[in-house]
């Protein structure tokens, strides 16, 4: 018996640490009789082995003696905190990066991202990231495979450092208007560019703007995608301006949802009674309208177009002259991502706009600069607010309302 006592000593010890006291609520036992035929009879063992086995099996509250003390220099800051964050960027938009950095009061992080000499991209990350959570910030805007596996290489990178967890700010997504098959034997690359991301490990995606909100979807739910609206940065400029009878215009069927609540968020923050118009164009082929019709009226009205990107212009200014024939006093236009590829300086300069408002998510280049009509708005301070709510696990649609 006594050698049994000392096992189940020992046993015990091997359960509770030495450096914790524990308080253990053992279950009553009443009306206990130990029948066996050993001398020790009266011995209270049973009793307590009984007990323990019952404790064990069943669970017992534990209450420590003494409360773990937090240190006194221990400070709940967002500088200190954001010990566990790190911000990272390629090629693609360095200025917008640096933006959300400044905002966020950190700095970049230490990463190389170039090319060897064959054009293969050559991606190295120059400080520790193990344990960390990354925050990738790149547009796949043009050249958009360069971008994009910039991309990719730097979520590899990012989890083969043993990362935390990675989450790529994509202010513009790259592939994005080939979401369906609108003719037989084509890929949905929007699809593809998701699946690949998941592929190297993503854990989150913020986007600004997607074409299209099933894009969402392409992702599993194991990758959660925040689509912000970069509405809420047009809005604020355009309520602030001197506009004589405002008329939202989607330039599509498909832009209308983005129209209405364009014109909700002027009517809600900034009390104005804005109408609704659209156009309705037919297609002959890709790139190419063969007529457009406007549903509303834009007579005697200052119209503000309302889509999420500029490309080739072609379709934007077609809308612009049909606005004016129609009456319009002046033409704005307001887009989330000003692409502005091969003609569309020329045809902006010498189209009937008056003002072409687009954000900062892909850089200006020089010569859509040269034409006087574009406007660029920072997206830095939204994208940097998302972030420290997503690092700290705060709502993000708050950021909406």
């Amino acid at each position: 018996m006594r050698k049994l006592n000392r096992t189940l000593f020992s046993a015990m010890r091997s359960h509770i640490s030495k450096e914790t006291v524990l308080a253990v609520n053992l279950p009553r036992v009443e009306n206990f009789r130990y029948e066996s035929g050993s001398s020790d009879q009266g011995s209270m063992f049973p009793a307590v082995a009984l007990a323990l086995a019952t404790v064990f099996s069943m669970g017992a509250s534990y209450s420590y003696a003494e409360e773990p003390k937090v240190p006194a220099n221990w400070k709940n800051d967002k500088k200190e905190s954001h010990s566990g964050l790190k911000i990272f960027t390629g090629n693609s938009n360095r200025p917008l990066a640096q933006d959300i950095a400044n905002q966020l009061g950190m700095s970049l992080g230490k990463i190389t991202v170039n090319t060897f000499a064959d054009g293969e991209v050559n991606v190295m990350v120059n400080e520790n990231v193990r344990g960390k959570d990354v925050y990738i910030i790149q547009p796949t805007s043009p050249p958009v495979n360069e971008t994009l596996m910039e991309l990719l290489l730097m979520i590899s990178t990012m989890r083969r450092a043993s990362a935390r967890k990675i989450t790529a700010v994509i202010p513009y997504y790259g592939y994005a208007r080939q979401d369906r098959k609108m003719q037989a034997r084509v890929p949905i690359s929007a699809a593809d560019v998701a699946r690949l991301l998941e592929a190297m490990g993503v854990d989150r995606v913020v986007a600004v703007d997607l074409h299209c909100g099933q894009i969402q979807g392409f992702f599993g739910p194991r990758v959660p995608v925040d689509n912000l609206g970069g509405g809420t940065v047009g809005v604020s400029y355009f309520g602030d301006m001197d506009l004589h009878n405002p008329v939202i215009v989607s330039p599509d069927a498909g832009g209308v949802y983005r129209a209405k609540k364009f014109r909700e968020s002027l009517m809600k923050k900034h009390d104005m009674e804005p109408g609704l118009a659209m156009i309705v164009k037919q297609r002959g082929k890709p790139g190419e309208i063969e007529k457009m019709d406007l549903v509303g009226s834009v007579a005697d009205c200052d119209a503000i177009i309302v889509d999420d990107m500029v490309d080739t212009a072609g379709t934007l200014c077609k809308a612009a002259d049909v606005l004016q024939s129609h009456g319009a006093r002046r033409v704005f236009c307001f887009a989330s991502h000003g692409v502005f590829s091969g003609p569309a300086p020329e045809r902006i300069a010498a189209s009937a706009l008056t003002e072409l408002v687009v954000l900062d998510t892909i850089p200006l280049s020089p010569q859509a600069a040269a034409t006087g009509k574009i406007t660029q708005l920072p997206v830095g301070p939204m994208l940097a607010q998302a972030i420290n709510n997503i690092h700290y696990k705060k709502s993000i649609s708050a950021l909406f309302k």
